[in-house]
């Protein structure tokens, strides 16, 4: 976000592209660490009871 408004107001992008990636990596992980990790409890459980526990 910050570099798209840096180019439409016409300045430089200062944020370096490897932390753009890192920052992005790190969502991807986060995310997928987030949604991984319930999916695989609920998968043990029956489904009424995946759906009851809180």
């Amino acid at each position: 976000m910050t570099t798209a408004y840096a180019l439409y107001s016409g300045w430089p992008s200062v944020v370096p592209a490897w932390a753009t990636a890192g920052g992005l990596a790190a969502t991807l992980a986060i995310g997928a660490a987030a949604g991984l990790y319930p999916a695989v409890r609920a998968s043990r459980l029956s489904p009424t009871e995946a759906l009851a526990t809180p």
